[in-house]
C-alpha cells in the first residue's frame, strides 16, 4: 500500500518545478523592463507558494531562505524598494539557490550554508530588510462563556422552562436548512466580548475604515494537496490587521474523527487599504479547493448590506419562534430587583416595505455591551436557501436575494458580482510516471510492426484493393497512425524548461570570465520528445559556455569594435522540415580561421600543406582534443568539448553544423528528429538488400537520362537538375554491397537534402513502399556505423537498416571521401 504522504510530498516537488519556472519567467520579465505590479506578484506568489508548501513538510532550510527572499520581494511589491539591474541579478541568484534547495530537499540532501548565507547577506544589504522571526498564529475556536451572575442579583432557575431543542419536530427541508443558520448565528454571538474574544492580531483601538470579511471553508482536497490554512492567514496578515474566528460546529466525536477530512471553517476580518484583488490573490492557489466568500466592510468596519444572514436579521428583527425563550420565561423575571433587564416582549413584525429599516438596540447595560461589536456581529456568509418561503411560514430571516421582481431589496450575495458567475475552470491535467508512457510507446511500436505484418500478408494473398479486408486494413493503418501521433504528443513537452536552465549557465559563466552577457531565447514553447530534452542538457550547457568564453569579446574589446559593452547569446528552437532545429548564436568576433588552422597543424591533426575550405576549418572544432584556449580554466582549455557535443547529438540521431562570420558572430545549429520511436520512411531495394530512407529527407524522386549525367573523373558523377548540379552517390557501392555500376542511365534516384541546402542524389535499384517504421537503435550493440542511423523490423519479419541522410550528403559532397566497408553486423 502506497504512503499517501509520500505521494503528496512528490506532488509538492512537482509543483515546485512549475513554480520555479514561473519564478524565472517573472524575473526575466523584470529584467526586460516589465516591472508592473502583476509581474512582481508573479515572482512573489511563486516564492510564497514554495515557502508555504515547504513549511507543511517541515523543510526548515527551504522555508528560511524562501522567507528572506519573499520579504525582499514584498519590499518591491510595496514600492519601498525599486530594483535595478544589480538587484535583479541578485534575485536571479536567489531563484537559482531556491531551486537548489528544492532539489536538495527532494533528494534528501542539503545545500551548504556557505552557499546561502553570502547571498542572504547581499540581499539584506541591498534591500535593507533584516531577518525577522516569524510569529506563529494560535487559532482557538471561540466559545460562549456567559456569566449571568455578573448582571447582579439572583435569577430564577430557567432550566425547567426552556424548550428542549433536540425534541423539536422536523417541519420539512426548509426548517432543516434553517438550523445551521441559527447555529452559526449563535456561534458568532459567542465571539462577542461577553465571553472569549476572537483571535485578534494587532487589532487597533480605533475602528479601521476599510477591510473585508472572509469566510473560508476548505474542502478535503485542499489538505490532500499539501496546503495549510495557517499560511493563508499569515498571507492575509501581510495585508493588514486581522481577526480570526474558528468554527468548530462540524467537528464529530473523537472516535469518528477522520483526520483526512476538513471539519473546520473560519471567518477572518481583514482591516486593510489593499483592494479586494489582493485578498483574492492570497487564495489563488487554492481556488476550487475551498468555499470562499469575501465581503467588503463599511467605513464603520461592519459588512455592507449585501451580505451575511445575521446582518439581515438585525435589520429586520422578526421573532424566531423555535428559539423564543421569552415566551417561556416566568412573568416576574422582568421585575427581579437586581437583574435590571428590559421587558422581554415580542418584537414587532417587520413591515412589508421594499427596504428593511434597522431597529436600534435598547439603551440598557446589555445593549451597551453588545453595541460596539461590529466585527463579532458579522455573520458567516451562508449559501442561498434552496427555496423561498413566506414570512409568516418561515420565521427565520434569510438573506434577501435581489431580483427583477423585487428591485428595491438589498442583494444578499456575499461575494462581488464578478465572483458569482460561472468561474473559468482550469484545464484538467493528470500526472503519469514516465515509465508508463515509455511502456505505452513501446506497445505502439509493436502495434505498428503488427500492422505492417498484416499489410504484408494481405499483399501476398493477392487481395484486391477494394476488398473488405483491404479496406479494413487501410482504416486500421490510419487508426494506428493516429494512436502513434497521440502517444508521441503525450511524451512531448516544451523545451522551455531546458532553456531556463541555460540562464543560470550564462550568469555563472559570464561572472567567471568577467564579461557582461545577456541571454535571449525564442521558440521556448516548441515541443520536443522528453527523452531528447533530457539528453540535450549537457551538449547545450557546453555550447553556451563555449559562446561566453570563446565567442564573445571582453567589454573593452567590444567597445573598441564599436559594439555594445554587453554581449548577446541567443538560443532558439523551431520545427523545420519535420525536425527540431536548435540554434546557439552569439554576436562575438566569429571564428578566427587562421588561428584554428594553425592550432590544428600544431597539434598534428592536419598536415601543414592541407588545403581547407572555410567550412572544413570550422569543422576542425569537432576534432577530439582540439582547443584554442591559451589557458586552462574552469570553463575551457582541456580539449574535451565540441567532439563530445557532436557525439551526443549524433547519438540522438541528430547533426550539428557551424556558420561563422568574422567580426559578426558564430551560430551552432543542431537538427534533431521529432521522436526517437517511430518515423515515416521510404523502403528501397539495393542489390537485394532492403533499406529505409527517412521520408522527411527526400525532396523528390526521378529516373536518370543520359542528358542528366555529367562525369567529373572516372568514378565521380553529378546530376544536372533544373540548371544546378548535385553529386551522385551509388548507395550500393558506398555501403559496400557491390562495385560501382558502369552506367547509371535509367537508374532511380532519390534526391535528398538537409536544412543547410546541401543535397545528394542516391541511386537505388527499386522503390518498394512507403510506410511507418519503428526505430531500433544499433549503437548499443555495434557502435556507430557511418551512413546508418538505426534499424527496423519490416512486415515480413526482415530487419532493414535506416539510412542517415546527414552522413550520406557529407560523403557525396566530398566532406568524407573514405569509402566505407560493408558493416560487420554480427552477433
Amino acid at each position: 500500500m502506497s504512503d499517501p504522504m509520500a505521494e503528496i510530498r512528490a506532488s509538492f516537488f512537482i509543483e515546485c518545478e512549475e513554480l520555479l519556472e514561473s519564478l524565472q519567467d517573472g524575473l526575466q520579465m523584470m529584467d526586460d523592463g516589465d516591472t508592473d505590479s502583476e509581474t512582481i506578484n508573479i515572482v512573489f506568489r511563486a516564492v510564497h507558494s514554495i515557502k508555504g508548501g515547504a513549511g507543511a513538510f517541515g523543510l526548515d532550510d527551504l522555508v528560511h531562505f524562501a522567507h528572506r527572499f519573499e520579504t525582499a520581494m514584498d519590499e518591491v511589491r510595496a514600492g519601498r524598494f525599486h530594483p535595478d539591474g544589480e538587484a535583479i541579478r541578485l534575485f536571479f541568484t536567489c531563484a537559482d539557490i531556491l531551486g537548489d534547495l528544492v532539489r536538495a530537499a527532494r533528494d534528501e540532501g542539503e545545500v551548504p550554508s556557505d552557499v546561502t548565507d553570502p547571498v542572504l547577506a547581499k540581499l539584506e544589504k541591498l534591500v535593507g530588510v533584516e531577518e525577522e522571526e516569524e510569529e506563529d498564529l494560535d487559532f482557538t475556536p471561540a466559545t460562549l462563556s456567559l456569566d449571568l451572575g455578573g448582571l447582579g442579583g439572583d435569577l430564577p432557575d430557567l432550566g425547567g422552562d426552556l424548550p428542549d431543542l433536540s425534541a423539536l419536530p422536523a417541519t420539512g427541508a426548509e426548517d432543516d436548512d434553517a438550523l445551521p443558520l441559527m447555529a452559526d448565528s449563535a456561534e458568532l454571538t459567542a465571539a462577542a466580548p461577553i465571553g472569549t474574544e476572537p483571535l485578534d492580531i494587532g487589532a487597533p483601538e480605533a475602528v479601521v475604515a476599510k477591510g473585508f470579511t472572509v469566510f473560508f471553508k476548505p474542502e478535503d482536497t485542499l489538505y490532500a494537496s499539501g496546503n495549510e490554512p495557517l499560511y493563508l492567514f499569515r498571507a492575509l496578515r501581510d495585508l493588514g490587521d486581522i481577526s480570526v474566528v474558528a468554527h468548530c460546529g462540524d467537528l464529530p466525536a473523537l472516535d469518528t474523527l477522520d483526520p483526512d477530512t476538513g471539519h473546520l471553517s473560519w471567518t477572518v476580518t481583514v482591516h486593510t487599504e489593499e483592494p479586494e484583488l489582493a485578498v483574492r490573490e492570497v487564495f489563488e492557489f487554492v481556488d476550487g479547493l475551498c468555499q470562499l466568500d469575501i465581503t467588503p466592510l463599511k467605513e464603520t468596519g461592519a459588512p455592507i448590506a449585501e451580505a451575511p444572514a445575521v446582518t439581515a436579521a438585525a435589520e429586520a428583527p422578526a421573532p424566531l419562534p423555535p428559539l423564543d425563550f421569552a415566551a417561556d420565561l416566568p412573568s416576574d423575571l422582568s421585575s427581579a430587583p437586581t437583574a435590571e433587564l428590559p421587558p422581554l416582549t415580542p418584537a414587532p413584525t417587520a413591515p412589508a416595505t421594499p427596504e428593511l429599516a434597522p431597529a436600534p438596540l435598547p439603551e440598557t447595560p446589555m445593549a451597551a455591551e453588545l453595541q460596539p461589536m461590529p466585527e463579532a456581529a458579522a455573520a458567516v456568509p451562508q449559501p442561498a436557501p434552496k427555496a423561498a418561503a413566506k414570512a409568516e411560514e418561515k420565521p427565520v430571516v434569510k438573506p434577501v436575494a435581489k431580483s427583477e421582481d423585487e428591485p428595491g431589496k438589498p442583494a444578499a450575495s456575499s461575494a462581488p458580482a464578478k465572483a458569482t458567475g460561472t468561474p473559468t475552470q482550469p484545464r484538467a491535467t493528470v500526472r503519469v510516471d514516465l515509465e508508463r508512457i515509455d511502456r505505452l510507446v513501446n506497445l505502439v511500436g509493436e502495434l505498428v510492426i503488427n500492422q505492417a505484418m498484416l499489410s504484408q500478408s494481405v499483399t501476398e494473398a493477392g487481395l484486391p484493393p477494394n476488398s473488405p479486408v483491404s479496406t479494413g486494413l487501410e482504416e486500421f493503418l490510419q487508426l494506428t497512425r493516429d494512436i502513434q501521433e497521440s502517444v508521441m504528443m503525450i511524451r512531448a513537452q516544451p523545451i522551455k524548461s531546458l532553456f531556463q536552465r541555460m540562464g543560470r549557465i550564462v550568469r555563472e559563466s559570464s561572472a567567471s570570465v568577467g564579461k557582461e552577457v545577456r541571454l535571449h531565447t525564442d521558440g521556448e514553447n516548441t515541443e520536443v520528445d522528453k527523452t531528447v530534452i533530457e539528453r540535450l542538457a549537457d551538449p547545450l550547457t557546453h555550447m553556451i559556455r563555449n559562446a561566453v568564453d570563446h565567442g564573445l569579446e571582453s567589454p573593452e574589446k567590444r567597445l573598441e569594435a564599436g559594439k555594445s559593452r554587453e554581449g548577446h547569446v541567443t538560443l532558439t528552437a523551431q520545427h523545420r522540415s519535420g525536425r527540431i532545429v536548435i540554434e546557439v548564436s552569439d554576436d562575438g568576433a566569429g571564428i578566427n580561421r587562421e588561428r584554428v588552422k594553425a592550432k590544428a597543424i600544431e597539434n598534428g591533426l592536419i598536415p601543414a600543406d592541407a588545403q581547407l575550405s572555410d567550412s572544413d576549418i570550422d569543422n576542425l572544432l569537432f576534432l577530439p582534443g582540439f582547443s584554442t584556449a591559451a589557458e586552462i580554466s574552469n570553463l575551457s582549455g582541456r580539449g574535451v568539448g565540441m567532439d563530445v557535443v557532436k557525439s551526443s547529438i549524433q547519438a540522438l540521431g541528430g547533426r550539428i553544423s557551424i556558420t561563422s562570420q568574422e567580426g559578426k558572430g558564430t551560430t551552432f545549429s543542431i537538427s534533431l528528429p521529432l521522436t526517437l520511436a517511430v518515423l515515416d520512411g521510404m523502403v528501397v531495394r539495393v542489390d537485394d538488400e532492403t533499406l529505409v530512407v527517412p521520408l522527411n529527407a527526400i525532396l523528390e524522386t526521378l529516373t536518370l537520362t543520359d542528358n542528366d549525367l555529367k562525369a567529373l573523373g572516372p568514378e565521380t558523377h553529378v546530376v544536372q537538375i533544373r540548371g544546378g548540379f548535385v553529386p551522385l552517390l551509388d548507395l550500393g557501392a558506398e555501403l559496400g554491397y557491390r562495385q560501382p555500376l558502369d552506367s547509371y542511365v535509367g537508374g532511380i534516384v532519390l534526391l535528398i537534402g538537409q536544412e543547410d541546402g546541401n543535397r545528394a542524389a542516391l541511386v537505388v535499384d527499386a522503390i518498394e513502399d512507403q510506410r511507418q517504421v519503428v526505430i531500433k537503435g544499433l549503437e548499443g550493440s555495434y557502435g556507430r556505423v557511418p551512413g546508418i542511423a538505426a534499424a527496423t523490423i519490416l512486415g515480413d519479419g526482415q530487419i532493414a537498416l535506416i539510412l542517415d541522410p546527414t552522413d550520406l550528403v557529407g560523403q557525396a559532397s566530398g566532406r568524407t571521401r573514405t569509402r566505407q566497408p560493408q558493416p560487420a553486423l554480427v552477433g
